[in-house]
Protein backbone atom coordinates (compact mmCIF):
# COMPACT_ATOMS: atom_id res chain seq x y z
CA UNK A 1 0.00 0.00 0.00
CA UNK A 2 1.44 3.43 -1.02
CA UNK A 3 -0.13 6.82 -1.25
CA UNK A 4 0.75 8.29 -4.32
CA UNK A 5 -0.51 12.25 -4.22
CA UNK A 6 -1.27 14.23 -1.36
CA UNK A 7 -3.29 17.71 -1.09
CA UNK A 8 -3.88 19.56 1.37
CA UNK A 9 -6.15 22.68 1.78
CA UNK A 10 -5.60 24.86 5.36
CA UNK A 11 -4.27 22.48 7.02
CA UNK A 12 -1.90 23.58 9.95
CA UNK A 13 0.28 26.13 8.53
CA UNK A 14 -0.35 24.93 5.02
CA UNK A 15 -2.76 26.73 2.95
CA UNK A 16 -2.35 24.96 -0.19
CA UNK A 17 0.01 21.60 -1.20
CA UNK A 18 0.41 19.12 -3.87
CA UNK A 19 2.75 16.52 -3.23
CA UNK A 20 3.98 13.49 -5.34
CA UNK A 21 5.67 10.94 -3.28
CA UNK A 22 8.46 8.16 -4.13
CA UNK A 23 6.52 4.67 -3.73
CA UNK A 24 9.21 3.45 -1.50
CA UNK A 25 11.37 5.88 0.76
CA UNK A 26 10.84 9.67 1.21
CA UNK A 27 12.90 11.67 3.55
CA UNK A 28 11.60 15.03 4.60
CA UNK A 29 13.93 17.53 6.78
CA UNK A 30 13.74 21.37 7.96
CA UNK A 31 14.32 23.22 10.74
CA UNK A 32 11.63 22.26 14.40
CA UNK A 33 8.22 24.24 13.74
CA UNK A 34 8.40 24.48 9.98
CA UNK A 35 6.06 21.57 9.10
CA UNK A 36 7.65 18.22 9.06
CA UNK A 37 5.58 16.70 11.36
CA UNK A 38 2.36 18.75 9.95
CA UNK A 39 3.11 16.64 6.92
CA UNK A 40 2.99 12.73 8.25
CA UNK A 41 0.64 13.89 10.50
CA UNK A 42 -1.88 14.92 7.34
CA UNK A 43 -1.55 11.22 5.95
CA UNK A 44 -2.00 9.83 9.74
CA UNK A 45 -5.34 11.76 9.60
CA UNK A 46 -5.85 10.66 6.24
CA UNK A 47 -5.48 7.22 7.66
CA UNK A 48 -7.13 6.95 10.49
CA UNK A 49 -9.51 10.48 10.74
CA UNK A 50 -7.54 11.48 14.11
CA UNK A 51 -4.15 13.09 15.13
CA UNK A 52 -1.79 10.90 16.65
CA UNK A 53 -0.82 13.89 18.74
CA UNK A 54 -4.04 13.43 20.76
CA UNK A 55 -5.18 16.88 19.91
CA UNK A 56 -8.80 18.05 19.45
CA UNK A 57 -9.73 18.20 15.43
CA UNK A 58 -10.25 22.02 15.51
CA UNK A 59 -6.97 22.82 16.20
CA UNK A 60 -5.76 21.02 12.42
CA UNK A 61 -7.36 24.00 10.42
CA UNK A 62 -5.15 26.94 10.03
CA UNK A 63 -5.54 29.80 11.87
CA UNK A 64 -8.76 32.02 10.47
CA UNK A 65 -10.04 29.56 8.12
CA UNK A 66 -13.29 27.49 8.50
CA UNK A 67 -12.28 23.91 7.42
CA UNK A 68 -9.15 22.03 6.17
CA UNK A 69 -9.31 19.73 3.62
CA UNK A 70 -7.02 16.62 3.03
CA UNK A 71 -7.30 14.20 -0.40
CA UNK A 72 -4.99 11.46 -0.90
CA UNK A 73 -4.56 8.84 -4.00
CA UNK A 74 -3.68 5.49 -2.41
CA UNK A 75 -2.11 2.21 -4.66
CA UNK A 76 -2.68 -0.91 -3.30
CA UNK A 77 -3.96 -3.20 -5.87
CA UNK A 78 -6.19 -0.63 -7.23
CA UNK A 79 -6.03 3.32 -7.01
CA UNK A 80 -8.66 5.22 -4.86
CA UNK A 81 -8.87 8.27 -3.71
CA UNK A 82 -9.69 9.26 -0.47
CA UNK A 83 -10.43 12.31 1.45
CA UNK A 84 -11.84 13.99 4.82
CA UNK A 85 -13.10 17.43 5.68
CA UNK A 86 -12.69 18.65 9.17
CA UNK A 87 -14.75 21.44 10.13
CA UNK A 88 -16.24 22.92 13.38
CA UNK A 89 -19.42 21.17 12.38
CA UNK A 90 -17.39 18.01 12.34
CA UNK A 91 -15.66 15.57 9.71
CA UNK A 92 -16.81 14.37 6.19
CA UNK A 93 -15.23 11.50 4.77
CA UNK A 94 -14.76 10.16 1.16
CA UNK A 95 -14.05 7.78 -0.64
CA UNK A 96 -13.69 8.04 -4.50
CA UNK A 97 -16.06 11.28 -4.05
CA UNK A 98 -18.68 9.07 -1.97
CA UNK A 99 -19.35 9.94 1.19
CA UNK A 100 -19.45 7.18 3.98
CA UNK A 101 -22.17 7.92 7.03
CA UNK A 102 -19.84 6.25 9.31
CA UNK A 103 -16.08 6.67 10.37
CA UNK A 104 -16.20 3.00 10.76
CA UNK A 105 -16.83 2.56 6.95
CA UNK A 106 -13.82 4.24 6.22
CA UNK A 107 -11.39 3.31 8.72
CA UNK A 108 -8.93 0.71 8.25
CA UNK A 109 -8.90 1.11 4.38
CA UNK A 110 -5.45 2.93 4.75
CA UNK A 111 -3.07 1.13 6.73
CA UNK A 112 -0.57 2.91 8.50
CA UNK A 113 2.09 2.30 11.26
CA UNK A 114 3.73 5.23 13.15
CA UNK A 115 6.72 5.36 14.92
CA UNK A 116 7.60 8.26 16.73
CA UNK A 117 9.78 9.46 20.03
CA UNK A 118 6.62 8.97 21.88
CA UNK A 119 6.09 5.73 20.68
CA UNK A 120 9.62 4.76 22.87
CA UNK A 121 7.99 5.91 26.62
CA UNK A 122 4.99 3.53 24.91
CA UNK A 123 6.44 0.43 27.48
CA UNK A 124 6.34 3.49 30.48
CA UNK A 125 2.84 5.26 29.29
CA UNK A 126 -0.55 4.87 31.21
CA UNK A 127 -2.34 1.95 30.88
CA UNK A 128 -5.07 4.02 29.12
CA UNK A 129 -2.60 5.44 26.77
CA UNK A 130 -1.52 1.68 25.91
CA UNK A 131 -5.12 0.89 25.16
CA UNK A 132 -5.72 3.75 23.13
CA UNK A 133 -2.70 2.43 20.87
CA UNK A 134 -3.78 -1.18 20.73
CA UNK A 135 -6.96 -0.19 20.09
CA UNK A 136 -6.04 1.99 16.85
CA UNK A 137 -3.62 -0.95 15.80
CA UNK A 138 -6.51 -3.49 15.69
CA UNK A 139 -8.69 -1.49 14.55
CA UNK A 140 -6.82 -1.11 11.35
CA UNK A 141 -6.66 -4.67 10.92
CA UNK A 142 -10.44 -5.49 11.71
CA UNK A 143 -12.67 -3.57 11.06
CA UNK A 144 -15.42 -5.33 12.94
CA UNK A 145 -13.36 -5.01 16.06
CA UNK A 146 -13.53 -1.22 15.49
CA UNK A 147 -17.51 -1.44 15.51
CA UNK A 148 -17.97 -3.35 18.39
CA UNK A 149 -15.74 -1.34 20.54
CA UNK A 150 -17.77 1.32 19.87
CA UNK A 151 -20.61 -0.07 20.46
CA UNK A 152 -18.90 -1.21 24.05
CA UNK A 153 -17.93 2.29 24.76
CA UNK A 154 -21.41 3.28 23.93
CA UNK A 155 -23.47 1.14 26.46
CA UNK A 156 -20.61 1.62 29.26
CA UNK A 157 -21.26 5.53 28.95
CA UNK A 158 -24.90 4.47 29.10
CA UNK A 159 -24.28 2.25 32.20
CA UNK A 160 -21.92 4.59 33.77
CA UNK A 161 -25.00 7.74 33.40
CA UNK A 162 -27.37 5.00 34.90
CA UNK A 163 -25.62 4.20 37.91
CA UNK A 164 -24.90 7.75 39.16
CA UNK A 165 -29.14 8.19 38.13
CA UNK A 166 -29.69 5.33 40.33
CA UNK A 167 -27.34 6.57 43.36
CA UNK A 168 -28.97 10.24 43.15
CA UNK A 169 -32.82 8.96 43.06
CA UNK A 170 -31.96 6.51 45.36
CA UNK A 171 -33.81 4.46 42.52
CA UNK A 172 -33.47 0.44 43.34
CA UNK A 173 -34.84 -0.34 39.90
CA UNK A 174 -32.03 -2.78 38.27
CA UNK A 175 -34.15 -3.96 35.26
CA UNK A 176 -32.37 -1.36 33.17
CA UNK A 177 -28.89 -1.96 34.18
CA UNK A 178 -29.18 -5.39 33.53
CA UNK A 179 -30.23 -4.87 29.85
CA UNK A 180 -26.85 -2.79 30.09
CA UNK A 181 -24.95 -5.30 31.75
CA UNK A 182 -25.33 -8.00 29.62
CA UNK A 183 -24.68 -6.06 26.72
CA UNK A 184 -21.58 -5.22 28.21
CA UNK A 185 -20.58 -8.72 29.02
CA UNK A 186 -21.08 -9.50 25.27
CA UNK A 187 -19.25 -7.01 23.27
CA UNK A 188 -16.50 -7.45 25.86
CA UNK A 189 -16.39 -11.30 25.16
CA UNK A 190 -15.85 -10.64 21.72
CA UNK A 191 -13.25 -7.74 22.07
CA UNK A 192 -11.31 -9.78 23.97
CA UNK A 193 -11.00 -12.44 21.94
CA UNK A 194 -9.79 -10.25 19.24
CA UNK A 195 -6.94 -9.05 21.43
CA UNK A 196 -5.99 -12.14 22.58
CA UNK A 197 -5.60 -13.10 19.33
CA UNK A 198 -3.87 -9.90 18.00
CA UNK A 199 -1.09 -10.36 20.50
CA UNK A 200 -0.85 -14.51 20.31
CA UNK A 201 -0.34 -13.70 16.56
CA UNK A 202 2.31 -10.47 18.12
CA UNK A 203 4.11 -12.86 20.65
CA UNK A 204 5.23 -15.41 17.45
CA UNK A 205 6.33 -12.47 15.07
CA UNK A 206 8.25 -10.34 17.60
CA UNK A 207 10.48 -13.04 19.19
CA UNK A 208 12.29 -13.33 15.81
CA UNK A 209 12.40 -9.50 15.33
CA UNK A 210 13.98 -8.75 18.76
CA UNK A 211 16.31 -11.55 18.36
CA UNK A 212 17.43 -10.38 15.09
CA UNK A 213 17.83 -6.69 16.61
CA UNK A 214 19.68 -7.97 19.93
CA UNK A 215 20.66 -11.60 19.72
CA UNK A 216 18.00 -12.26 22.29
CA UNK A 217 14.68 -13.96 21.81
CA UNK A 218 12.98 -14.35 25.29
CA UNK A 219 10.83 -11.44 25.01
CA UNK A 220 6.97 -11.24 24.79
CA UNK A 221 3.80 -8.71 25.13
CA UNK A 222 1.36 -10.12 28.41
CA UNK A 223 -2.14 -9.45 27.66
CA UNK A 224 -4.09 -8.37 31.39
CA UNK A 225 -7.81 -8.40 31.10
CA UNK A 226 -10.69 -8.71 34.00
CA UNK A 227 -11.90 -10.84 31.79
CA UNK A 228 -9.65 -13.46 31.62
CA UNK A 229 -11.05 -17.07 30.30
CA UNK A 230 -14.28 -16.34 32.36
CA UNK A 231 -17.73 -17.16 30.81
CA UNK A 232 -20.41 -15.19 30.56
CA UNK A 233 -22.05 -16.77 34.04
CA UNK A 234 -19.21 -15.86 35.91
CA UNK A 235 -18.47 -12.22 34.16
CA UNK A 236 -22.65 -11.86 35.27
CA UNK A 237 -21.46 -12.62 38.91
CA UNK A 238 -18.46 -10.56 39.10
CA UNK A 239 -20.68 -7.68 37.68
CA UNK A 240 -23.54 -8.21 40.44
CA UNK A 241 -20.79 -8.61 43.22
CA UNK A 242 -19.24 -4.94 42.17
CA UNK A 243 -23.14 -3.41 42.29
CA UNK A 244 -22.86 -1.32 45.34
CA UNK A 245 -18.99 -0.74 44.29
CA UNK A 246 -20.14 0.91 41.01
CA UNK A 247 -22.77 2.53 43.09
CA UNK A 248 -21.02 4.72 44.89
CA UNK A 249 -18.33 5.44 42.21
CA UNK A 250 -20.84 6.11 39.63
CA UNK A 251 -18.80 3.93 37.01
CA UNK A 252 -18.35 0.61 35.72
CA UNK A 253 -15.05 -0.24 38.17
CA UNK A 254 -14.72 -3.56 36.34
CA UNK A 255 -14.52 -5.36 32.77
CA UNK A 256 -12.32 -5.12 29.48
CA UNK A 257 -11.79 -0.74 29.90
CA UNK A 258 -9.26 -1.56 32.35
CA UNK A 259 -6.93 -3.49 30.19
CA UNK A 260 -3.49 -3.49 30.16
CA UNK A 261 -0.50 -5.12 28.25
CA UNK A 262 3.30 -5.87 29.36
CA UNK A 263 5.98 -6.27 27.76
CA UNK A 264 8.07 -9.13 28.90
CA UNK A 265 12.16 -10.11 29.02
CA UNK A 266 12.80 -13.34 30.75
CA UNK A 267 9.77 -13.51 33.45
CA UNK A 268 10.26 -9.77 33.88
CA UNK A 269 8.44 -6.48 33.51
CA UNK A 270 10.55 -4.44 30.45
CA UNK A 271 9.30 -1.19 32.53
CA UNK A 272 11.32 -2.40 35.86
CA UNK A 273 14.21 -4.20 34.86
CA UNK A 274 14.97 -3.42 31.53
CA UNK A 275 17.29 -0.57 30.41
CA UNK A 276 16.52 2.29 28.28
CA UNK A 277 18.07 0.63 24.99
CA UNK A 278 16.46 -2.55 25.64
CA UNK A 279 12.49 -0.68 25.90
CA UNK A 280 13.81 1.14 23.21
CA UNK A 281 14.43 -1.94 21.21
CA UNK A 282 11.41 -3.86 22.21
CA UNK A 283 8.88 -0.74 20.87
CA UNK A 284 11.49 -1.24 17.30
CA UNK A 285 10.35 -5.16 17.48
CA UNK A 286 6.60 -4.14 18.31
CA UNK A 287 6.47 -1.78 15.13
CA UNK A 288 8.20 -4.23 12.82
CA UNK A 289 6.40 -7.31 14.18
CA UNK A 290 3.50 -5.09 13.10
CA UNK A 291 4.15 -5.14 9.64
CA UNK A 292 4.65 -8.79 9.50
CA UNK A 293 0.89 -9.17 10.82
CA UNK A 294 -0.71 -6.74 8.47
CA UNK A 295 0.74 -8.44 5.65
CA UNK A 296 -0.35 -11.62 6.70
CA UNK A 297 -3.58 -10.71 7.25
CA UNK A 298 -4.44 -7.71 5.36
CA UNK A 299 -1.63 -9.10 1.90
CA UNK A 300 -0.56 -5.80 1.51
CA UNK A 301 2.16 -3.74 3.74
CA UNK A 302 1.20 -0.50 5.51
CA UNK A 303 2.26 3.13 5.00
CA UNK A 304 5.74 3.58 7.39
CA UNK A 305 6.29 7.11 8.88
CA UNK A 306 9.20 7.36 11.27
CA UNK A 307 9.22 10.82 12.72
CA UNK A 308 12.25 12.45 14.15
CA UNK A 309 13.66 9.60 15.07
CA UNK A 310 17.09 10.51 14.64
CA UNK A 311 16.29 12.51 17.77
CA UNK A 312 16.24 9.11 19.87
CA UNK A 313 18.16 6.38 17.54
CA UNK A 314 21.39 6.81 15.76
CA UNK A 315 21.66 6.42 12.07
CA UNK A 316 22.94 3.38 12.51
CA UNK A 317 20.02 1.81 14.07
CA UNK A 318 17.59 3.48 11.54
CA UNK A 319 19.44 2.31 9.03
CA UNK A 320 19.29 -1.26 10.39
CA UNK A 321 15.48 -0.85 10.54
CA UNK A 322 15.04 0.25 6.81
CA UNK A 323 17.22 -2.96 5.36
CA UNK A 324 14.79 -5.39 7.86
CA UNK A 325 11.81 -3.71 5.32
CA UNK A 326 13.69 -3.78 2.53
CA UNK A 327 12.69 -6.88 1.04
CA UNK A 328 9.25 -5.98 1.52
CA UNK A 329 8.90 -2.75 -0.60
CA UNK A 330 7.31 -0.70 2.48
CA UNK A 331 6.46 2.93 1.63
CA UNK A 332 8.48 4.73 4.21
CA UNK A 333 8.31 8.40 5.32
CA UNK A 334 11.31 9.83 7.48
CA UNK A 335 11.49 13.23 9.08
CA UNK A 336 14.35 14.89 10.40
CA UNK A 337 15.86 18.19 11.45
CA UNK A 338 19.55 16.93 10.65
CA UNK A 339 19.89 15.90 7.45
CA UNK A 340 23.21 15.49 8.35
CA UNK A 341 22.84 12.23 10.73
CA UNK A 342 21.14 10.49 8.01
CA UNK A 343 22.97 7.98 5.94
CA UNK A 344 24.30 8.23 2.73
CA UNK A 345 22.91 5.14 1.47
CA UNK A 346 19.27 6.61 3.25
CA UNK A 347 19.70 9.30 1.36
CA UNK A 348 20.73 7.64 -2.03
CA UNK A 349 17.16 5.64 -2.02
CA UNK A 350 15.22 8.17 -0.96
CA UNK A 351 12.91 11.51 -2.62
CA UNK A 352 14.28 14.07 -0.43
CA UNK A 353 11.65 17.39 0.34
CA UNK A 354 12.94 20.68 1.77
CA UNK A 355 10.12 21.87 4.49
CA UNK A 356 10.54 25.80 5.56
CA UNK A 357 7.24 27.56 7.04
CA UNK A 358 4.36 25.79 4.85
CA UNK A 359 5.98 25.43 2.32
CA UNK A 360 7.98 22.33 0.50
CA UNK A 361 10.71 22.04 -2.05
CA UNK A 362 11.18 18.51 -3.76
CA UNK A 363 15.51 18.25 -3.99
CA UNK A 364 17.33 16.82 -6.98
CA UNK A 365 19.95 14.80 -6.14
Amino acid sequence: MQIVNLKLLNFRNYDSLNLTFSLNNNLIYGNNGTGKTNLVEAIYVLALTKSFRGSLDNVLIMDGKNLTRISGTIKDNVIHDYQIIVSNDGKIVKIDKKTKAKLSEYISKINVIMFSPDDLRFIKDSPKLRREKVNLDISQLDNEYLKILSLYNKILKQRNAYLKTMYLNSNNSSEYLKILTDKLINYGIILTGKRKSFFTKLNVVIKDVYKNITGIDDVSIKYLSNYEDYDYEKLNEIYKNCYKKDLINGKTTFGIHHDDYIFILKDKPFKDFASEGQQKNAIIAYKLAEIVIFKEIKNTCPILILDDLFSELDSEKITNILNLLNNDNIQTFITTTEIDLVSQDIKNKSKIFYCDNGKIKEEVQ
